[in-house]
């Protein structure tokens, strides 16, 4: 039985997550890449996230990332690896993640206790991750780690969100979600993105969508309008719950005060990043 409250891995993911993940926004990203030859974003995207695990083919990335349509990642997988090697995309991965962390938090943050107490709580924890029937995490895992504190903490942040990321993909798979179902699912919880943004960046038509919505209504978890039934949300509920579950380690091992600590602090530089421009309206409006 967890020692920790309730929802607390969650909370923390939370306010990790979304700073490791404005990277994925940022015209630092897109400046580094175009130095090193690739300019298309969605070549960007799976490039930047799919480099930790060497130069592996669309059928890998499609299996890793789960909900993006198999042609899309075709048209630039394995192709970009012959534009720039996995080593120098991490390189200017990491380049870009040090601008983009900067622009958005500021030198006083960058340098500030603050950051070097959240940079080492977030390690810790990952040390609590594991590898098994985890690709993504795992490949992450075998990269090392930066040494300047903010980096690390999004280096950490990262490995959190794999290992999370890798327990949903088996919970969705349980649940008997394909991709597009889960994308539609979600975004009927209210807590996911704009749904034209999710179909242009992951490959997806207007009637692979309504096609996916038909076959939830048709299991009772959506409602003609779109809406979770009951039981939808139930099975949502249901979803984060075996989530959290496969994703209880890393939390328990930096136990209940330091999960705390670092939530505070992760959601007070979320706050900042935030409010300096880091996440595009057009992805969540």
């Amino acid at each position: 039985m967890s020692t920790l409250p309730p929802r607390a891995g969650r909370r923390c993911h939370n306010a990790l997550n979304p700073l490791h993940s404005a990277l994925y926004f940022s015209p630092d990203l897109g400046k580094e890449f175009a130095g090193i030859g690739i300019v298309d974003p969605v070549a960007v995207y799976f490039a930047t996230r799919a480099a930790a695990m060497g130069a592996v083919g669309a059928d890998t990335v499609t299996a890793t990332f789960y909900n993006f349509n198999h042609a899309l990642v075709s048209r630039h997988v394995p192709a970009v690896w012959e534009i720039a090697s996995p080593a120098t995309v991490l390189d200017a991965r990491l380049r870009a993640a040090d601008a983009t962390l900067r622009r958005l938090l500021g030198d006083e943050i960058i340098a500030s206790p603050e950051m070097a107490e959240a940079a080492q709580l977030a390690l810790r924890a990952a040390e609590g991750c594991t590898r098994h029937a985890r690709p993504l995490y795992a490949a992450h895992a075998g990269l090392p780690v930066p040494e300047e504190p903010h980096l690390v903490y999004w280096h950490a942040a990262g490995l959190l969100r794999e290992h999370r990321g890798d327990a949903h993909l088996a919970a969705l798979l349980a649940a008997g979600l394909d991709p597009v179902e889960a994308l539609v699912s979600h975004t009927a919880t209210g807590k996911g993105m704009a749904v034209g943004w999710l179909l242009s960046t992951r490959g997806w038509r207007r009637d692979d969508w309504e096609a996916a919505a038909g076959r939830l209504r048709e299991r009772g978890l959506l409602t003609a309008e779109g809406a979770l039934t009951e039981e939808g949300t139930a099975l949502r509920e249901e979803l984060e719950r075996d989530t959290d579950r496969m994703d209880l380690a890393p939390y328990e091992r930096l136990g209940g005060p330091g999960v705390a600590r670092l939530t505070e602090l992760g959601r007070g530089f979320l706050a900042t990043a935030a409010a300096a421009g880091a996440f595009p309206s057009s992805a969540t409006g």
